[in-house]
């Protein structure tokens, strides 16, 4: 566990001072990657190979990979495979960075065009330029760009952290969609959803911890209640209303009196701030685990 520590502190660091090596996150090989498999699931033969076994492929070959580096030099190259890899599936793009372009966009027309780098999926309609599109909008990016990442990684190790980017990529990037039917999507999706589900819930009572609980928890159980779906269920929308929930409550408490909740900047600002709050206490847990000894 310790290992995985420094590991997200590295990727940490790297793109907060490298900014540019961002561009090093190209999954271009992964289109080459899905139109053999589309071409090879034309066949007769073979035209019901499910297109989430691509990814499956991809986790073990990458758990081969780290299984035969463990026994390297001391586990070294295994170490620096898990940062490579972590780097690699982080992102792709910075959030900090889209944050602060709408922050100091010089313009309404600018602001707006900043903001839908915002959106986790970007084949959804464009963002509205209000407040809780906007803080829905950041937490869902949040959630795809960093947690999910991370819970994954902690969990598996790099495997972890690729399978869940290529699984992200495939199910909601329009340059992969694309290209894959509509049956093979709804798989895709679903398969993203269910390891969206562990991290959705984590960040949420994370939010509830770092935020307003009772407002965070009560716009919780209202959320189930209206929908009469149950906590055990892929319907993840609860994070949207959580989120609002917890920033407006931030917001609202952060000088000591009222302030106005509907100015998307401020909102924006916050969500930022709320977000952070999170990944440090998400880096300190994982601290502890290390301090307890259980090694990875």
């Amino acid at each position: 566990m310790a290992q995985t520590l420094l590991a997200v502190l590295l990727v940490l660091a790297s793109g907060y001072t490298l900014p540019d090596l961002s561009r090093l996150r190209d999954f271009s090989w992964l289109k080459v990657w899905l139109s053999r498999w589309t071409r090879v699931g034309d066949d007769a033969s073979t035209s019901r190979v499910p297109l989430v076994l691509l990814p499956l492929l991809l986790v073990v070959a990458c758990l081969l990979i780290q299984a035969a580096l463990a026994r390297v030099l001391f586990g070294l190259p295994a170490f620096a495979f898990g940062v490579i890899v972590l780097f690699y599936a982080w992102g792709p793009r910075d959030l900090d960075a889209d944050v602060e372009a709408v922050l100091k966009a010089p313009d309404s027309d600018r602001r707006n065009s900043a903001a839908q780098a915002l959106r986790a999926d970007p084949a959804t309609a464009t963002l509205p330029l209000e407040a809780a599109p906007l803080v829905e909008a950041t937490f869902a990016s949040a959630l795809s760009r960093w947690f999910g990442v991370l819970f994954w990684f902690v969990i598996l190790g790099p495997a972890g952290a690729l399978g869940y980017r290529i699984v992200q990529l495939l199910a909601r990037h329009p340059a992969f969609t694309a290209e894959i039917e509509a049956s093979q999507r709804s798989v895709l999706e679903r398969t993203a959803l269910i390891l969206d589900w562990a991290p959705t819930h984590l960040v949420a009572m994370t939010l509830a911890l770092v935020s307003e609980f009772d407002a965070v928890i009560q716009t919780w159980r209202d959320y189930h209640a209206a929908h009469g779906r149950g906590y055990f269920t892929l319907d993840l929308g609860f994070l949207g209303a959580l989120a609002r929930a917890g920033v407006e409550a931030d917001v609202m408490a952060g000088d000591g009196y009222a302030t106005d909740v509907s100015d998307p900047l401020v909102e924006l600002a916050d969500a930022r701030k709320v977000l952070r709050r999170i990944l440090v206490a998400w880096l300190a847990v994982i601290a502890l685990l290390a301090l307890a000894g259980l090694t990875h």
